[in-house]
């Protein structure tokens, strides 16, 4: 189960019955009653029989998710990291290109074996590859990264938010004409998304 669920909202006197969402910044509620709490002003957020209790402002609301709701209190209260959304892990070897982001390459450099922030040799494959792309016409090279990551290994395209000079479907389409699939999208940075792409299973060589 996922961080979206239908449910049953008690807040302010009132209860409502719509969908709940766990989001990056927000826990939101859809129904007769809408709330949008942004999880910094979260003081205390617990779990029990089933019903999410979550403390802000002074005030507190009640979701009756069911048996996921010490699931989300335990994002909550102990939010994954950027490098866990990520998935960087101990002992990898990561490459960085045209990633201007200190914050994040010091991060890296602190969890993974190895950071490079060039192009590795196709005979050194990477686990993870980040790539950074300001302007459509930078994603003509995802082909040529293939290469560069292990089988079983992926490229992130780390791309600004909101901006016309390079769209999500564009970096979908470019990631399907080099032969990849995309997985997973997160927010990299308060300005920037990192769309996630994989070898398809099937084309991946026989161990």
């Amino acid at each position: 189960m996922g961080y979206d669920t239908q449910c049953t909202l008690t807040y302010d006197g009132k209860t409502s019955r719509g969908t709940a969402a766990l989001e990056h910044k927000d826990l939101l509620f859809r129904g007769t009653v809408r709330l949008a709490v942004p999880l910094a002003s979260i003081t205390k957020a617990s779990a029990r029989d089933g019903t999410l209790q979550v403390t802000f402002g002074g005030k507190s609301a009640n979701f009756k998710i069911g048996v996921a709701a010490e699931k989300w209190a335990a994002r909550i209260t102990n939010p994954p990291s950027r490098l866990d959304k990520l998935g960087l892990k101990p002992g990898m070897v990561v490459a960085a290109i045209d990633i201007p982001d200190a914050l994040f390459l010091n991060e890296a450099m602190g969890r993974v074996d190895k950071v490079t922030r060039k192009a590795p040799p196709a005979a050194r494959p990477v686990d993870m590859l980040f790539y950074g792309v300001e302007h459509r016409d930078r994603l003509e090279r995802l082909t040529a990264l293939v290469p560069l990551i292990r089988p079983e290994g992926a490229i992130w395209i780390v791309r600004p938010k909101g901006r016309k000079d390079i769209t999500e479907a564009e970096t979908m389409a470019a990631g399907k004409r080099a032969g990849l699939v995309d997985v997973k999208v997160v927010s990299f940075s308060d300005t920037h998304t990192a769309e996630k792409f994989v070898i398809p299973v099937a084309k991946r060589p026989a161990r």
